[in-house]
């Protein structure tokens, strides 16, 4: 298996700024490594929300998360400010592999990487449901080649 590289913010379609709290960081001086799986359910539900794609409340289809991975290139404390990209590799009938990537203000490379796959099912049912033309279209936005 080869050794994950640190992409470059052109290879991510969407951006939102995340600001780093206090609490965010571990004893060791940087962001502890569960509070990066959070940054990446707010970039990509904050890209569903602004579409109009999301009701996370009373909406019919919710996503669940089921894989999801992280590499960790460059440390990041508080009170960064991190760029968090966004972009998708993959849809599925049901399905969306979001990637994302973790940028320090400013910085080229990403600071950490990773993924997680949803998977869109009836929030009664829990069983797997089409994505929606609006969300289809929506995504096809963010789609990138694999590197």
């Amino acid at each position: 298996m080869s050794k994950p590289v640190a992409h470059t913010r052109e290879a991510y379609r969407y951006f939102r700024p995340i600001q780093t709290r206090w609490m965010d960081n571990d004893v060791y001086g940087h962001i502890n490594n569960v509070n990066y799986y959070s940054y990446f359910d707010t970039v990509v539900n904050g890209f569903l929300l602004s579409e109009g794609l999301l009701d996370y409340e009373r909406g019919e289809t919710i996503g669940l998360v089921v894989e999801t991975q992280c590499n960790y290139f460059a440390p990041i404390s508080f009170p960064d400010v991190i760029d968090a990209a966004v972009r998708v590799t993959q849809i599925g009938g049901s399905s969306v592999r979001y990637e994302v990537g973790l940028f320090r203000e400013g910085e080229p490379s990403a600071a950490a990487q990773g993924h997680f796959v949803h998977v869109y099912v009836g929030r009664e049912s829990r069983r797997p449901v089409a994505l929606s033309d609006a969300m289809r279209t929506a995504l096809d936005r963010l789609v990138v080649d694999a590197q």
